[in-house]
């Protein structure tokens, strides 16, 4: 019995020496992990950058691509420096410049990698390769720089840079590190995750001098960088780079789109700059100088600008009015009982008023659209009336965002009866003479190019629109479309309805409103001009607006137009929507006579603060401060007072 125990106690002892010599075998012969652990001062981990994914136009015309560059790491606590003249001469850079940025990385982190020089080109990087190995603490990763090869539409396309502290604090994930290069404004950063691809990691041996001495175990845990997706647009850069040559000397914006898919097919913001400004190693520099420029060239004015819509408005009050049935195309209203000023001679039915952009007539439309609720009381009338207009003027994606594929989208302003209520301290202590310059698209009213283009595209299609966007795939196929850019949003406005708004669209390029030269031929171009207030508040000249679309019974592109300071709607707006629409869809310009009057124009001006107006004591209700937000720039919060109006073009 004593027997069989003392061996069962010696087999357990035997068994549990197995175990332990087994695990020994295991952890030093087959297993790297702590070989890879004890291996740290010979082998080092080197991250791999992918390249991001590349930017096409629809037709395949590259307009980002990436120029191979090195940028050079330090790691303070391992950072040895000898002579530090001789090293700042090797980079190019002064004593001061190195003291400061190795402030910046021992705040950073001691221990970790940060970002010392970017983006030097392989000359350059040849030329101080092998004299970095003197220098230990310091590690050149490759890289790559955004290159624009067509020079063109730099606030929609955004640019890369340096990850802010900010970005690295809220990361959901801990994916960058300091130095990091990451997409800031525009399509960069809007399809960040897609375009930076995906990081890969290579273990390499290094001698005691730390010279490379190939990939350890063959590569055998090293892990391949992948390529960011290549991102394909709508954008047509023939047509984009045109259009910039339009708007040369001027501010505002165009932008154009593809009614059918929503697809953006131009978009320009001007004045703009070369894109390749911002990916340099002098983007502090170029950034700074962009910034005081008093014309403010980084704000994306297609999205982001604020303006009045002017007489564009009146197709949006057309629609709903005749949705309404309070007015038929055949109504008649001449410019009696109007307060409005007007160039025509009157008694025009929807479509003439259309043509001839003619204020009393939609100051009339506004007034019986608002009153067409059976309240005796005036001012619960206005309040209901003003209620149901709101909701079926937001249907058209006017006074909130539309939901383009950008990060800098502003929605705009759309009174409500609350706002109203707010200001005047109380419910029903207003009434329509309060809101009637809406009527002309005035007031508290302020949209974007975006949001107008948007509109020209409703009317194209007859009712309906889907949301504009800048991306048209991923990679050849054009996989990877956001399921909300092809869904089609309702005005809720019978089709019927478009068509005699449509007319009178038609009828202005012919004969209306717009410059003569701007009806060009073969191309059956329908648009309604505007003139947004400006000059009355210390500006020369008001804002000239323009919305359409071509050919008229199969539309192809609808395009907006804004040139600040520029006066009637009619002459420089126009003229430039005409050109961009002839140039698409004719891919040639024939209107020579046109294209040299636009490019002659200069509608830049010296940039001073809005003035403010000045108050004036009401005469009646309507001479109240409005709600509207102050817009970005040149525009200014108008007195809503229906007797002044706009020019009506």
């Amino acid at each position: 019995m004593l027997e069989n125990r003392k061996y069962a106690i010696i087999g357990f002892f035997c068994l549990i020496g197995l175990i332990y010599l087994s695990r020994l075998f295991y952890l030093q012969v087959l297993d790297d992990t702590y070989s890879l652990g004890a291996s740290k001062n010979s082998i080092k981990r080197v991250v791999e950058i992918p390249y991001r994914g590349q930017i096409y136009d629809r037709n395949n015309q590259l307009m980002v691509y990436n120029t191979p560059v090195y940028d050079l790491y330090v790691t303070p606590k391992k950072a040895v420096v000898g002579d530090t003249m001789a090293f700042c001469r090797m980079l190019n850079i002064t004593q001061s410049d190195f003291d400061s940025i190795m402030g910046l990385a021992k705040n950073y982190s001691v221990n970790k990698p940060s970002l010392f020089v970017r983006q030097l080109s392989k000359e350059d990087f040849a030329r101080i390769q092998d004299a970095l190995v003197d220098y230990h603490g310091f590690e050149p990763v490759i890289s790559s720089m955004r290159t624009y090869p067509a020079h063109t539409m730099a606030n929609a396309l955004g640019y890369v840079s340096e990850i802010t502290k900010k970005q690295l604090d809220n990361q959901e994930f801990p994916y960058y590190r300091q130095g990091d290069y990451v997409g800031h404004n525009g399509l960069e950063e809007q399809y960040e995750e897609q375009l930076r691809g995906r990081r890969g990691v290579k273990f390499v041996m290094h001698d005691v001098h730390g010279v490379n001495k190939g990939s350890w175990k063959n590569g055998e845990f090293d892990t391949l960088a992948i390529s960011g997706q290549n991102l394909v647009t709508g954008i047509d850069v023939e047509v984009q780079k045109y259009a910039d040559s339009l708007m040369q000397n001027k501010v505002g914006s165009v932008i154009a789109v593809e009614p059918s898919t929503g697809e953006i097919l131009v978009s320009v913001s001007a004045p703009t700059y070369d894109p390749n400004l911002l990916s340099s190693r002098s983007f502090s520099k170029n950034y700074r100088m962009l910034l005081k420029n008093p014309y403010k060239p980084l704000i994306n004015r297609p999205v982001m600008a604020s303006y009045r819509p002017g007489s564009t408005f009146k197709l949006i009050q057309a629609l709903i009015a005749q949705q309404q049935g309070t007015l038929l195309p055949q109504t008649h209203y001449g410019h009696a009982g109007s307060p409005m000023r007007c160039h025509c001679r009157g008694g025009n039915d929807l479509r003439g008023a259309i043509q001839n952009s003619c204020n009393p007539y939609f100051y009339q439309v506004f007034r019986k659209f608002v009153y067409h609720n059976g309240h005796p009381n005036t001012f619960k009338a206005s309040a209901v009336g003003l209620k149901e207009w709101h909701n079926m003027v937001e249907k058209f994606g006017i006074g909130s965002k539309l939901g383009i594929d950008l990060p800098s989208e502003l929605k705009g302003n759309l009174p409500e009866t609350e706002d109203y209520d707010k200001r005047y301290k109380g419910q029903y202590t207003w009434k329509f003479s309060t809101v009637a310059s809406l009527s002309i698209g005035e007031g508290e009213l302020l949209i974007s190019p975006l949001k107008l283009v948007n509109l020209a595209a409703t009317i194209a299609n007859r009712g309906w629109y889907i949301t504009p966007h800048y991306i048209k795939g991923f990679g050849k196929s054009g996989v990877g479309i956001p399921n909300q850019y092809m869904e089609r949003h309702e005005t809720d406005i019978d089709r019927q309805y478009y068509l005699p708004v449509i007319d009178g669209m038609r009828r202005a390029v012919m004969g209306g409103t717009v410059k003569a030269l701007a009806n060009i031929n073969g191309i059956d171009l329908c648009g309604k001009t505007g003139t947004a207030q400006n000059a009355k508040f210390g500006h020369k000249f008001d804002h000239s607006i323009f919305v359409g679309f071509a050919p008229m019974n199969d539309p192809k592109i609808a395009v907006a137009v804004f040139v600040e300071n520029a006066g009637w709607g009619g002459d420089a707006a126009a003229s430039v929507a005409a050109l961009v629409a002839e140039r698409y869809l004719k891919r040639k310009t024939e209107a020579k006579a046109l294209d040299t009057y636009v490019k002659s124009k200069n509608y830049m001006m010296a940039v001073k603060p809005a003035a403010k107006p000045k108050p004036v004591a009401p005469k009646n209700d309507s001479a109240q401060k409005p709600v509207a937000p102050k817009p970005y720039m040149t525009v200014t919060p108008a007195k809503a007072n229906p007797a002044v109006g706009a020019t009506g073009n």
